[in-house]
């Protein structure tokens, strides 16, 4: 009679040393290659953070980290893809404040809730953003290039790296501000309208400095102002649009990663954690510094505060400001 008992545990302790010798889920993550999704084309801000960090990150997680570029949407199309996968840390999204809290901010019927269904693994940098022209534009500063805009409403225009990215909300911001109308072009990611203001087809954008810098430093593009509330390393001699006559103007593009929502606790504690080393490498804060951008890793809890911070405030701005995008 005690030998179905008795069975009984002993299946009870051979399952237990199994589960004892069978690896953690962070531990044997990553098994095979993680995707790094990259929600705007090639060559703008959010496409070159994920290319400095990808290689180190490869090298620290013993699998490749392949960056993938899915533009489209203002950033919502790769969001969703994210927020879609497999929450098994193979699929991770390049976030910016666009996709982060702009986005979301514009756009409150969007097919996610990026609080909800996105869990942050940490912030990476932080870019300030400037307001650059095509060299032939009559202005060279500022209050010439509000003047100028004024004295013809809506005949210049500014590209941006498309609806509901940081570039067009700090743009409509700048004209809210300044009390004057451009011709809003949208373009799909920054490398797009990089191209087209360099070959005279727009006579501004609004750019992270990042992305914006080769072009300033080749002098095909002009620099009026920064629009953080203190000047950029890479450009001391550019004021910003406080010092400009645009008093309060702070705005910034803030790069983390993210993962889909129910992501185990203990890869994305592995991937933060391999986040923080690499973001530490002289090398990785020197490539940054050469392109504008400022490191500032954080705590998954750090970024998730600053996304439900920013997106609070950025909701307020909107409503203030009357800007009104459908999707």
């Amino acid at each position: 009679m005690l030998a179905a008992p008795i069975a009984a545990v002993l299946l009870m302790i051979a399952a237990a040393q199994g589960a004892a010798q069978t690896p953690s889920t962070g531990q044997s993550y990553p098994a095979r290659p993680v995707r790094l999704i990259v929600p705007f084309a090639p060559g703008g801000n959010v496409d070159i953070t994920a290319r400095t960090i990808a290689p180190a990150m490869s090298e620290a997680l013993g699998q490749q980290v392949v960056v993938e570029n899915r533009p489209g949407a203002g950033g919502i199309i790769a969001t969703e893809f994210v927020v879609k996968a497999p929450p098994d840390g193979y699929t991770l999204l390049m976030g910016s404040s666009s996709v982060m809290t702009n986005g979301p901010a514009l756009y409150p019927k969007l097919p996610y809730d990026v609080t909800r269904d996105l869990t942050p693994v940490g912030r990476v940098s932080i870019v300030p953003l400037a307001i650059i022209t095509h060299p032939g534009v009559p202005a060279k500063t500022a209050k010439e290039l509000i003047a100028l805009a004024k004295s013809q409403p809506a005949k210049l225009l500014m590209g941006n790296a498309g609806v509901g990215t940081t570039n067009h909300l700090v743009a409509e911001l700048f004209l809210i501000s300044t009390g004057t109308r451009f011709t809003l072009v949208p373009y799909k990611g920054s490398g797009p309208a990089l191209i087209d203001l360099i070959a005279g087809h727009l006579d501004a954008h609004v750019d992270q400095v990042s992305s914006a810098l080769p072009y300033i430093q080749a002098n095909r593009a002009r620099p009026i102002a920064v629009t953080t509330n203190r000047r950029s390393s890479q450009l001391p001699n550019v004021p910003t649009l406080a010092e400009s006559g645009v008093p309060g103007f702070d705005a910034s593009t803030v790069t983390g990663i993210l993962a889909p929502s129910a992501t185990p606790r203990e890869i994305v504690q592995r991937l933060n954690g391999t986040l923080t080393k690499v973001l530490a490498s002289r090398a990785v804060i020197d490539r940054f510094a050469t392109l504008g951008a400022e490191v500032q890793p954080s705590t998954s809890e750090e970024l998730g505060a600053w996304i439900r911070e920013d997106l609070a405030k950025w909701v307020k701005v909107v409503k203030q400001a009357g800007i009104k995008v459908e999707l």
